[in-house]
């Protein structure tokens, strides 16, 4: 049985976890407010930008580009991404059961996070490439991953490229989400990772005729790389308000938790200074009966 002197340690203790996590937890509730606004102020732009790609594609004629070739799927990428950091209730471990569920032979990763880094290390698949980001993404970092796969597809070394990340639903809620990526098809507009899937965006006749200046391969060549970048960039902001949103959450379960666990040794340690007391009492009443 433990003492008073133990339960008043375990307190002790315990307060001082509480304290971390509870610093730990407004820090993430700053970051996750900066992180989620980001991310819902992308969402516009993306939505603006998959209209556009259906306005320009209604209007291109015969117009193909070496990322919309299907071919038969011999060799999978999956861009992995994932935190850097842990302490974030079950987002990654979620994560990385989906990735446990794809075939180790057929299956080349680029990875965006330590963790997934780790995790594919750890469990020794093939690992192509390793990038990290930082709290606020950049474009530039995004377009450093977006490139390292469209050259893996456009060399032939894989036949299809996949995304795997956390997608941000609300506070309480982010859930791994799989987008396809490469290839294109028949210029899918890039709007997954904010809640909607992919649409097909192919030519069709319409009484509008649009001129392209200087030309419709040179304008949707340029503008097709520039949707992927940035819907590799939308994904990064997406897994940082899912990252911190989880760990303000896993943070306040744990502080909350604390509080909880203080007040049940607290209540076991008045107990024990009571019976101690009492028995304290009987031990000196007894003494003094037999002395008559």
């Amino acid at each position: 049985m433990a003492s008073t002197r133990d339960i008043r340690r375990r307190i002790k203790s315990v307060k001082n976890t509480a304290q971390i996590t509870k610093a730990m937890q407004m820090v993430a509730a700053a970051k996750m407010r900066k992180a989620q606004q980001a991310a819902l102020v992308g969402r516009p732009y993306a939505q603006l930008l998959n209209v556009m790609m259906a306005e320009a594609a209604s209007g291109a004629v015969g117009f193909s580009h070496e990322l919309m070739q299907a071919r038969p799927v011999k060799k999978r990428l999956v861009i992995l991404v994932s935190s850097d950091r842990g302490l974030c209730g079950g987002l990654n471990g979620n994560l990385f059961r989906e990735v446990a569920k794809l075939d180790k032979n057929t299956t080349v990763f680029i990875t965006a996070g330590k963790k997934a880094a780790a995790f594919i290390a750890r469990t020794k698949r093939n690992l192509a490439a390793e990038f990290s980001y930082k709290d606020t993404p950049e474009y530039g970092e995004a377009r450093a991953i977006s490139k390292s796969a469209q050259q893996m597809f456009l060399k032939g070394e894989v036949d299809a490229v996949d995304i795997l990340f956390p997608r941000f639903i609300n506070t309480l809620t982010q859930s791994p989400h799989t987008v396809p990526f490469l290839p294109i098809g028949k210029l899918a507009a890039v709007s997954a990772g904010i809640g909607a899937e992919k649409t097909e965006l192919a030519s069709h006749d319409t009484a509008e005729v649009y001129e392209f200046e200087p030309d419709e391969k040179q304008v949707l060549g340029e503008l097709l790389p520039h949707s992927l970048n940035f819907q590799m960039h939308q994904i990064l902001l997406e897994t940082k308000a899912s990252e911190q949103s989880a760990r303000m959450v896993a943070m306040k379960n744990a502080t909350d938790n604390a509080k909880q666990i203080i007040k049940d040794l607290t209540l076991e340690y008045n107990k024990l200074r009571q019976a101690n007391i009492t028995k304290e009492l009987l031990e000196i009443t007894t003494a003094q009966m037999a002395l008559g």
